[in-house]
């Protein structure tokens, strides 16, 4: 099974490290999210990923091309020109970088890599820039019972804020940041069938507009709900949640050992 991966857009809220970088390429405990999304999917067996590039595109693609650079250690012999990789780790993935333009909309990407997906075969799809403990084993089970042409993960966003319930001037309850507000919410991660990119128009279509509402219309949206651990990554804030998570041994997603 294959998952795409979307890896171009700007990013234009966490200018602090986008200014060098795409979103996805920014670092949690030393490594790209993108490397961690795909830590995630590899966990559940699903190894054959296509990444949607865009914006400075290039650091991905050098990324992957100094991939044993980046995760062994090297021996420079100069004197005879010469480098050895010591130590050698090699993740099972197969990865296609392909480049969807700088000013592609989130659809028009998914449209781009229609070639590189199998005609006949479901396929996962999801931003760069979030990470989350969902099982993908049971989303993609779930998507296969419910027969529909695309699921999407449903979530409940993280409160930043305290909720307090007032009665007659006096605070009744008070509650530190809840878990959202009881709505549920696009948290990515999706399961498609490859007719839902023909819902797709052009460069110009953003896929959480009109596929989507087409979609749920016509009744082929299902929703997997996941009350587990979800963090998008927008802010220089949220990327230092998931930094400390991370540094202190309390990352939820990382589910592989």
């Amino acid at each position: 099974m294959k998952a795409v991966i979307l890896a171009g857009g700007l990013g234009t809220r966490l200018a602090e490290e986008t200014s060098v970088r795409p979103k996805p390429m920014v670092e949690v405990g030393g490594r790209p999210v993108l490397w961690h999304i795909l830590k995630l999917y590899s966990h559940y067996g699903i190894n054959d990923f296509i990444v949607c590039l865009g914006y400075k595109g290039y650091v991905v693609k050098e990324y992957f091309a100094n991939y044993f650079l980046h995760m062994s250690d090297v021996t420079f012999d100069l004197a005879n020109n010469r480098m050895e990789v010591c130590h050698r780790h090699c993740e099972p993935w197969r990865v296609t970088l392909v480049d969807t333009g700088e000013q592609t909309q989130t659809g028009g990407r998914l449209r781009r890599v229609k070639d590189y997906l199998d005609d006949d075969q479901p396929f996962c799809f999801t931003y760069g820039d979030g990470l989350s403990d969902v099982n993908i084993g049971e989303l993609v089970a779930f998507h296969k019972e419910q027969g529909r042409v695309a699921t999407v993960t449903a979530v409940q966003p993280p409160g930043r804020f305290g909720a307090l319930d007032i009665q007659d001037q006096r605070i009744t309850r008070f509650e530190e940041k809840p878990q959202g507000d009881g709505s549920w919410i696009n948290g990515g991660f999706f399961v498609l069938q490859p007719e839902a990119v023909d819902h797709v128009d052009g460069d110009r279509t953003v896929w959480e507009r009109e596929p989507l509402e087409r979609l749920a219309r016509d009744g082929q949206l299902a929703a997997y709900t996941h009350r587990g651990f979800w963090q998008p990554m927008d802010t220089l804030r949220d990327k230092l949640k998931l930094e400390d998570l991370w540094q202190n041994d309390a990352a939820p997603w990382k589910v592989w050992a």
